[in-house]
């Protein structure tokens, strides 16, 4: 099941579940009012199978806008859990390679606090490249959404933004690469749990578009994972809260090569399976 957070023509936010390009509105009451608090809920698929408005009818896809699936949330980022994005970091900075090599290896992963809600964009919406920095990627992750009781309870797409030259010039820039206005994407919906396919099946699929033409395509798949996503929420939840849950960007396995950076207008398109596709124009300034 798909639950996504849209905007009606009459500006009113919705809570919807997502089938067949078109919306299903979930009745909303004291209890259940937001996407969050369903998510919170013990069982959310039950709960939103519940809240199906049965008496209104499908909206079309081109009758709503697709917002970020986020709420109260905090968003989090693993890094170098994939041997390519190990490499890329290495790429970027002599200084810094050892570094990135041992936490490759290391039990203790790469976690740092990614975005706060109005610095995520949802599909459609821009995402931004930093005015000091010269050399910029999108990284396509799949982002595990948690409860405030740090249970596993759906997926999305995540878009970690990242400024390669800051953080290559120093390990310590990473929060300067990294968080800033419209750094984040997100979307286009959370599919439960019980909605995605088997995690080996899960393919992660990134294309770049300048003035309407490809300029890079690439893929991966989970398998290519050095850590598992329980291994990953283990390590966010020790001595961490989450009251309004998380989400967790579990690193990327498709990087654009060292000579590539994005530009104003790009359009940047993450496809992976189960979920569906989050498309986002890139803009500066």
């Amino acid at each position: 099941m798909k639950l996504a957070k849209i905007r009606l023509a009459t500006g009113e936010i919705k809570v919807a579940w997502w089938k067949d390009e078109q919306f299903q509105l979930l009745v909303t009451n004291s209890r259940f009012h937001a996407l969050s608090d369903i998510l919170e809920a013990e069982d959310p698929l039950e709960t939103a199978m519940s809240l199906v408005d049965t008496d209104s009818e499908p909206l079309p896809l081109e009758n709503v806008e697709i917002l970020a699936p986020i709420d109260r949330q905090e968003v989090w980022a693993a890094g170098v859990t994939y041997t390519r994005s190990k490499t890329a970091r290495m790429e970027e900075s002599e200084a810094a390679a050892s570094c990135y090599d041992r936490v490759y290896t290391s039990p203790r992963p790469e976690l740092f606090m990614k975005a706060t809600p109005h610095r995520v964009s949802g599909p459609g919406q821009p995402l931004r490249i930093r005015t000091d920095s010269e050399w910029n990627v999108p990284e396509p992750e799949l982002a595990l959404v948690i409860n405030s009781r740090k249970e596993l309870v759906g997926y999305t797409i995540g878009n970690d933004m990242s400024s390669r030259d800051i953080e290559g010039d120093n390990p310590l820039y990473l929060p300067q690469a990294k968080v800033y206005d419209q750094c984040c994407g997100l979307g286009p919906c959370v599919t439960l749990t019980a909605g995605m396919p088997r995690r080996n099946e899960i393919g992660i699929h990134l294309t770049i578009l300048r003035r309407g033409q490809t300029v890079f395509t690439g893929s991966t798949d989970i398998g290519q994972m050095a850590r598992s996503f329980e291994d990953l929420i283990q390590w966010l939840g020790r001595d961490n809260s989450f009251p309004a849950g998380a989400f967790l960007l579990t690193g990327t396995g498709v990087v654009p090569d060292s000579d590539f950076t994005l530009e104003v207008d790009d359009e940047v398109q993450i496809e992976i399976d189960g979920v569906g596709m989050l498309s986002n124009p890139v803009i500066q300034g």
